[in-house]
């Protein structure tokens, strides 16, 4: 019985996003948001509106969850994960700093704390000046 639910369960999720980054993400969020609306809710008084509101957002990242975990649509959700990650990546380097190309948007990783630097884009040799 256990072997025919599982093989049902695995053709269900066939072709399905399933777990990445975001959605481990998104549901530690909730997590967090779950526990933090509960103890406000049990604070009373203000807190007790936070805390639902909270609630609230908790459920609408479960749905985003959800809906992520089992969207079909495999190549928007590598997309968005892969933005997510890139985010996430950015947030972590505290060595480099990340700008802009002016001309043709690509995006330029330099070292930090070299002052006023020029900048070359790798990709179509425009040049700028940045503070680092």
């Amino acid at each position: 019985m256990f072997q025919r639910f599982s093989e049902s369960l695995r053709r269900f999720m066939y072709g399905r996003c399933g777990v990445d980054q975001l959605n481990m993400f998104l549901l530690s969020a909730v997590v967090v948001l779950s526990v933090v609306s509960v103890i406000l809710s049990l604070v009373g008084g203000v807190c007790t509106l936070i805390g639902m509101l909270l609630n609230l957002l908790s459920y609408l990242v479960l749905l985003w969850y959800l809906f992520r975990f089992l969207s079909r649509n495999l190549e928007k959700r590598i997309q968005e994960n892969r933005r997510f990650l890139s985010l996430f990546s950015r947030v972590k380097d505290r060595q480099n700093r990340y700008y802009r190309c002016p001309n043709c948007k690509q995006t330029v990783r330099v070292p930090r704390g070299r002052g006023k630097i020029c900048i070359k884009c790798p990709r179509c040799n425009e040049k700028f000046i940045r503070k680092t």
